[in-house]
């Protein structure tokens, strides 16, 4: 018979090889996101430099955020040298939608997994990496869900070095030009979606309607960008709640 010595030892061995298991099932599920995430990143990177943010500072950003959308409108609003207040209230406005996320994998996850563990897996919540996580049929482990944030975080972090250093070595011209890339990348999140959703094609027609309004009207081309992007989101948001209300299943 095994003493308690080696029973504990086979035990310690078998929740290893388990979390090792789930780590790498849940980092293999990540390759995609990570794949993506290089070239948004990396156009991150050199929107920032160009902007005048040390490259130190920009890949500090992103290792310390991963937030796509809010670090693209947070970066461009200190670059135009917003104050403290429209910077936080934009971001906050962007970024809300993680709390919401965060929230619903809590109902999901195991329920032995600690809230300092929890607080972790919460700061690699996107998008992207909710919309796998929600769809997983079984509890969430710990494990499986560093694995899964550890792929886009690095894709991420290494983008956004890619897009900073080599900014910092491109002639002006071509820097500036690489400006394009970012409406490009974003015409290529949103006409997909628009073309799948009527929910999500009058939601984009909104904001866009709105962004004009404040670009061309007379009074309103006064206020500054990052009340513009807060008025925008969330008159688009009121606007989709109440024509495409989601009920009962759909929830």
């Amino acid at each position: 018979m095994k003493n308690d010595y080696a029973l504990q030892n086979d035990i310690s061995i078998g929740n290893s090889l388990n979390y090792n298991s789930n780590y790498f099932s849940g980092l293999k599920t990540g390759l995609p996101i990570c794949l993506g995430y290089i070239p948004v990143a990396f156009t991150f990177g050199i929107m920032a430099v160009n902007g005048g943010i040390p490259v130190w500072l920009t890949i500090f950003i992103s290792v310390s955020n991963l937030t796509s959308a809010g670090q693209f409108a947070g970066t461009n609003l200190i670059i135009s040298n917003a104050s403290l207040v429209e910077i936080a209230f934009t971001t906050f406005i962007i970024n809300i939608r993680y709390f919401l996320m965060s929230l619903s994998l809590s109902q999901k996850l195991e329920s032995d997994i600690s809230l300092s563990k929890k607080s972790i897996l919460a700061f690699g919540i996107t998008d992207e990496i909710f919309s796998i996580a929600a769809m997983e049929k079984d509890k969430l482990t710990f494990s499986y869900m560093m694995g899964l944030i550890t792929g886009p975080f690095l894709g991420w972090s290494l983008g956004t070095v890619l897009g900073a250093v080599s900014c910092s070595h491109l002639p002006k011209l071509l820097q500036s030009s690489m400006g394009i890339a970012l409406y490009a990348m974003f015409i290529a999140l949103l006409v997909p979606s628009s073309k799948k959703s009527k929910a999500a094609a009058c939601i984009t027609l909104t904001a866009i309607f709105i962004s004009c309004a404040f670009t061309w009207l007379p009074i309103l081309n006064t206020i500054s960008g990052g009340w513009r992007i807060m008025i925008a989101t969330i008159a688009a948001s009121v606007m989709g709640a109440i024509l495409f209300p989601r009920e009962g299943e759909d929830l």
